[in-house]
């Protein structure tokens, strides 16, 4: 049973919220369209507010179900429905293995983890976006304070573990926004891109 709760929080990861929103929504495929992510960010640019809150509910709301499903066989078995949840939605199998970058969907997994670092990593990531009114970069800094506010608030060792993992995969998953960063390239909130 537990290792069937852990392929539901990989399945409801795999929900493609953002796509299904602008498919039914808008009749687009928001893969081709602005950064061709399903995420918050690039449904917010290409189809606006409305959707792009509907798609952070969504992603945070699975992560968040996953999560508590896995906890009610351990804390372990919470962080394991986490990451699953966090894997579909990167890998997505609705999507052949595409997805998006996991920060609404590891956001929803903290809340109901850790709610003092999920507020912690929220403060990060609204802070560094009112300064530089770059979510890419917001997001980042966001999830590497995951793991230090983790040690902060001495949460046990496998939420440190889990913090790191988490850190490390939203680096990975933002490495082509890093180079847009460092190119000057990267979109800031508020640019609208065309829809096409």
């Amino acid at each position: 049973m537990k290792f069937a709760v852990l392929l539901l929080s990989y399945l409801l990861g795999s929900i493609p919220v953002g796509y299904i929103v602008c498919k039914l929504g808008k009749g687009i495929n928001i893969m081709e369209h602005g950064s061709g992510n399903i995420g918050f960010t690039n449904v917010l640019r290409v189809a606006g507010p409305l959707y792009g809150a509907v798609v952070l509910l969504g992603d945070t709301g699975k992560g968040m179900l996953a999560t508590y499903l896995g906890l009610k066989y351990g804390i372990q078995w919470g962080i394991l429905g986490g990451i699953a949840a966090m894997l579909g939605h990167s890998f997505s199998i609705f999507l052949k293995l595409r997805g998006g970058k996991l920060v609404a969907t590891g956001l929803g997994v903290l809340i109901i983890l850790a709610p003092k670092v999920a507020l912690t990593a929220l403060a990060v990531w609204l802070i560094t976006l009112a300064f530089t009114r770059y979510v890419s970069l917001s997001s980042i800094l966001a999830g590497i304070s995951v793991p230090i506010a983790m040690l902060a608030y001495q949460e046990p060792l496998p939420m440190v573990v889990f913090g790191a993992f988490a850190a490390g995969f939203v680096v990975i998953r933002h490495k082509s926004n890093i180079r847009k960063l460092m190119a000057g390239q990267e979109y800031k909130i508020g640019q609208k891109v065309d829809p096409k």
